[in-house]
């Protein structure tokens, strides 16, 4: 199950994300994308980095300003010749995003 923390984009983060990249929106509001976790860092999506293979997140502690982070895209896939690569990004916690199996899990775009 995904974990249930939301945080809001602050105007001049949003502001910098759409200068690093080419998306023209970016969300006001991101849910941390990592399995459910009380505690430690949340990181929610905000939109492709521009490099291939990376992304931009925003980077969260219940105690800390937001940041925003650019990581590079989690490699590992699920088993089988079709298996549906992971929506997170290198070395994250816990498991991969098609492990989940308790609710249908697509990467947000």
């Amino acid at each position: 199950m995904r974990c249930g923390h939301w945080r809001g984009v602050p105007l001049d983060l949003a502001r910098e994300a759409r200068e690093k990249s080419a998306a023209p929106y970016i969300d006001r509001t991101v849910q941390c994308q990592l399995s459910a976790h009380e505690e430690g860092e949340h990181f929610g999506l905000l939109t492709d980095a521009g490099a291939y293979g990376t992304t931009l997140w925003l980077r969260w502690h219940e105690t800390n300003r937001a940041q925003l982070v650019v990581l590079p895209d989690c490699p590992v896939a699920a088993p089988g010749s079709d298996g549906e690569g992971c929506c997170l990004f290198a070395n994250h916690a816990k498991q991969h995003t098609w492990e989940d199996n308790q609710e249908e899990v697509s990467c947000p775009s």
